[in-house]
């Protein structure tokens, strides 16, 4: 890039799009946000409007440019990352036929049952074709039907003529790259929550064709493998026209939000692991090589950077369960009140959640709100308090979702280790979780494991498009990457908190094993 080029870095969160700038040599500018819509269903379904997508973007970055004096002539490179596990059905001309299904969406996971049944079982799969799946993708779509292979199997049994009518079905971000470019392709990692790819050689993944077949799926129906960390070409005359671009700006193929990220908070060598604390959650580490655990639902998919293992897992709900709190508990618009939130909402839930002590007196809060992927996969299952007494206050509450989320995170933790077969150091924390240091602190007691707190934690996303750019063109590797100073600040486990967290964490697995079954009564 030429010495007054920006790097425009798209992050579409499911909460909205983070619209960012950063210079030639990858460091930050500014960004802005704008907030989008999820519509959710009580059937399981969650959906997102894709054109309010484009929409909030082109806001957000008018927005930011006018903010820092810059002119769209001086960006001379687009990339884009966020939510990843999503459905958009576009026809021939790229227009969407109906809402985009995002990675909420359990809408299919009786296709995915459907697909995987066997006589002989292992962890609820037919024993035969769970093999044959770990064997050829080195994965298999999780049960919960939150993937879109589950997705697009439930767009053809319940919508027939949208699914016929469908031209491509893409990703969200795989969409939003389309859109700048006029190319409907995915790469070889954006494409591998479809778990219809043979994945055995990294740089030559390709579509399994007895995948699809027994599946059903149209090959045509699907787009385009391009390598990952590529450039997918230059901006179309739509989108130059509407963002006001050089027609040379170059636009990098999509990253899916843990990839980027696993490369914006500088975790970035094998076996160095960083965990997130935003809407959902995760916690990863790249590996050398491919590994699988299907009882954690978690294995090493092909990152955003070439011939790169990260090995992955999602926990659904984390700094979500507080928005639940603020929206459906505190300050819901009813017949109880219609305040608004202050303010200084989160900064007030800190100071709340710090004048209690540590295991909020034996509360527990479960933050499966809308079932739970990693690493119990289970569509079914439901967040709540649990061991409430008359004696517990707001307060308590409060940190008790705090502590919720990390026990949470520990059970992904232990899970880690066990797959990299490394006990860890330390790990760096990002995401909005992680500008709380009470959350961070919590973080480190209950993995009791040091917490690195990567400096600016909310941009760790577009810090990574941002590096991924340079690294596209060669101006940067993975080694120089790793070198880059990202901590702003550590927080070591404080032992005098040990026992009552490693009780309380007990009491959160075994509760859930001990009620698994009852939860497939209640929402199965």
């Amino acid at each position: 890039m030429h010495q007054n080029n920006y790097i425009l870095a798209i992050d579409l969160g499911t909460s909205g799009p983070k619209v960012a700038l950063y210079n030639n040599q990858g460091r930050f500018i500014d960004y802005c946000f704008e907030k989008n819509r999820v519509h959710l269903s009580g059937n399981g379904g969650a959906e997102q409007d894709p054109e309010e997508w484009w929409s909030t973007i082109k806001t957000a970055y008018f927005a930011l440019l006018q903010k820092n004096g810059i002119a769209p002539g001086q960006i001379g490179f687009v990339g884009v990352t966020g939510q990843w596990s999503g459905t958009v059905a576009v026809d021939a001309s790229g227009k969407p036929l109906m809402p985009a299904i995002i990675w909420m969406d359990s809408r299919g996971h009786a296709e995915i049952a459907n697909l995987y049944k066997g006589s002989l079982k292992i962890q609820g799969y037919g024993l035969r074709k769970a093999l044959d799946w770990m064997r050829i993708c080195n994965g298999i779509a999780g049960k919960s039907g939150k993937d879109p292979l589950a997705h697009i199997l439930y767009l053809k049994k319940e919508h027939p003529a949208i699914y016929r009518a469908t031209h491509k079905f893409l990703e969200p971000i795989d969409y939003l790259t389309y859109r700048f470019t006029g190319k409907m392709v995915a790469s070889y990692h954006t494409i591998t929550l479809h778990w219809l790819t043979d994945n055995r050689n990294i740089h030559h993944i390709k579509y399994h064709e007895p995948f699809l077949k027994a599946a059903g799926i149209n090959r045509h129906k699907l787009p385009d493998l391009v390598p990952a960390g590529g450039i997918i070409g230059t901006v179309c005359e739509q989108a130059a026209r509407e963002f006001q671009l050089n027609p040379s700006v170059q636009v990098i193929t999509a990253s899916g939000d843990v990839m980027s990220a696993a490369v914006g908070s500088g975790a970035i060598q094998d076996a160095e692991p960083h965990v997130y604390i935003g809407t959902s959650g995760w916690l990863v580490c790249h590996l050398p090589g491919s590994m699988i655990d299907i009882r954690a639902n978690m294995a090493t998919l092909p990152s955003a950077m070439p011939g790169v293992f990260l090995l992955t897992n999602e926990q659904e709900n984390a700094g979500n369960c507080l928005n639940f709190l603020r929206d459906k508990l505190l300050y819901p618009n009813d017949a109880l009140g219609n305040s608004p939130p202050p303010p200084d909402f989160y900064e007030r839930l800190n100071a709340a959640a710090a004048s209690v002590p540590a295991g909020s007196g034996g509360l527990i809060f479960f933050p499966w709100l809308y079932g739970e992927r990693s690493p119990a996969d289970d569509h079914a299952l439901r967040g709540g308090f649990f061991n409430m007494g008359l004696q517990h206050t707001r307060s308590h509450m409060v940190r008790a979702i705090l502590e919720g989320v990390c026990y949470n995170s520990r059970w992904l933790f232990e899970n880690v280790q066990r797959c990299a077969k490394k006990k860890f150091d330390y790990i760096n924390i990002i995401g909005g979780g992680a500008q709380s240091d009470l959350w961070c602190q919590i973080m480190a007691d209950v993995l009791q494991c040091r917490v690195r707190k990567v400096r600016n934690p909310i941009m760790a996303n577009t810090q990574g498009v941002a590096y991924l750019c340079l690294m596209a063109q060669g101006q940067l590797n993975r080694s120089q990457i790793a070198a880059f100073d990202f901590i702003e600040k550590d927080f070591l486990p404080n032992a005098n908190n040990a026992a009552v967290y490693n009780r309380l964490y007990l009491a959160f697995v075994t509760f859930y094993k001990q009620n698994k079954a009852l939860f497939g009564q209640l929402n199965g």
